[in-house]
């Protein structure tokens, strides 16, 4: 639980729901599709996720319509699983990958999806505020390499720095 608590603290120190510079939302977004458990193949080193492997992310309608977070992790060195609750809500359109996540008190940062398998909705590309924010989740805890190299190509393109890229332990 301390390590996702983290995130909070992330969030506040950023307390940001802007858009990375030349990152933009898909469109066309549905939510409902969007929901349950989504695997983290690959991220940007951050705090509250150092030293987790099989990060996962589930996602599902709160009462009051936002999207009730819960995202969870396991730590090898001490033998124990990290989870965080937390409350996303659209920032625009509800047609727009654009959320602001909370896992604090009435502090939010964002949560733009910037690619999605429009068809299955079998992988999403996500930055958080800045470009020090970065994941790439699947509906499966393994992707193909040339899934991998297109999030990699993709998120080099927009100026996130792929050589500190965690590939994710899943087993």
């Amino acid at each position: 639980m301390r390590t996702f608590l983290s995130v909070a603290l992330a969030l506040i120190t950023t307390g940001c729901t802007s858009l990375p510079d030349g990152v933009d939302p898909v469109e066309g977004f549905e939510l409902d599709r969007y929901l349950g458990k989504w695997y983290e193949i690959a991220r940007l080193d951050h705090s509250f996720e150092r030293g987790l492997g099989k990060v996962t992310a589930e996602y599902s309608i709160r009462d009051d319509g936002g999207v009730r977070v819960i995202n969870r992790g396991y730590s090898r060195k001490a033998a124990e699983w990290d989870e965080a609750e937390g409350k996303a809500y659209f920032v625009r359109d509800s047609d727009e990958g654009y959320l602001k996540v909370s896992f604090f008190g009435p502090f939010y940062g964002s949560y733009v999806i910037f690619e999605l398998d429009e068809e299955n909705y079998s992988y999403a590309f996500v930055a958080g505020p800045d470009k020090s924010y970065l994941w790439f989740l699947s509906r499966t805890p393994r992707v193909s390499d040339d899934l991998v190299r297109r999030f990699i190509d993709k998120a080099g393109q927009l100026g996130f720095d792929t050589s500190e890229l965690i590939m994710v332990d899943q087993t």
